[in-house]
């Protein structure tokens, strides 16, 4: 069986006025992330394990920050790109486990609807999306509220 790892982790600093994207859902904030797409991280972590798991470098090498094609993108279809890529490599998702680390707004409310929509973009059953908050506990930039962070672990294998 060739089963495969990837680890992914994703920051971007936050910013009055800006929408706030998460797990591909728009949550309610005065606050968003600030980034050449809509800068969700914790898509953004998954796309970078995924991709890292299959050696297929990272999401800035397949979605520049200079390409004019991908400002204010939807990261979701970014995530989309990749499970293509996956696909093409007769890979599929096994599992995600990923956690954010944000002071604000509260995260765990929404997971049940970031993990419906992350399982259906990833072609897998929602008890294979784990996702996970916690705070910096008031330290560093993260815990002053001043960025959102998220890391994420994925298990693909050859189909």
């Amino acid at each position: 069986m060739d089963i495969r790892i990837g680890f992914g982790v994703d920051v971007h600093r936050l910013e009055e006025g800006r929408e706030f994207w998460l797990g591909g859902l728009k949550l309610p904030s005065s606050f968003g992330a600030l980034g050449h797409s809509d800068a969700d991280v914790l898509i953004h972590a998954i796309c970078d394990a995924l991709l890292g798991a299959l050696n297929l470098r990272d999401i800035g090498f397949h979605f520049s920050d200079t390409d004019p094609q991908y400002k204010g993108i939807d990261s979701k279809i970014l995530l989309k790109n990749v499970m293509t890529l996956i696909k093409e490599k007769q890979f599929s998702v096994v599992n995600i486990d990923a956690t954010v680390i944000l002071e604000q707004p509260k995260v765990n409310p929404h997971i049940p609807e970031m993990q419906t929509i992350l399982a259906e973009l990833l072609e897998v059953e929602i008890d294979r999306v784990s996702i996970k908050a916690t705070t910096h506990e008031k330290v560093d930039s993260f815990g002053a509220g001043e960025a959102v962070k998220a890391y994420a672990v994925c298990l693909v294998s050859k189909n």
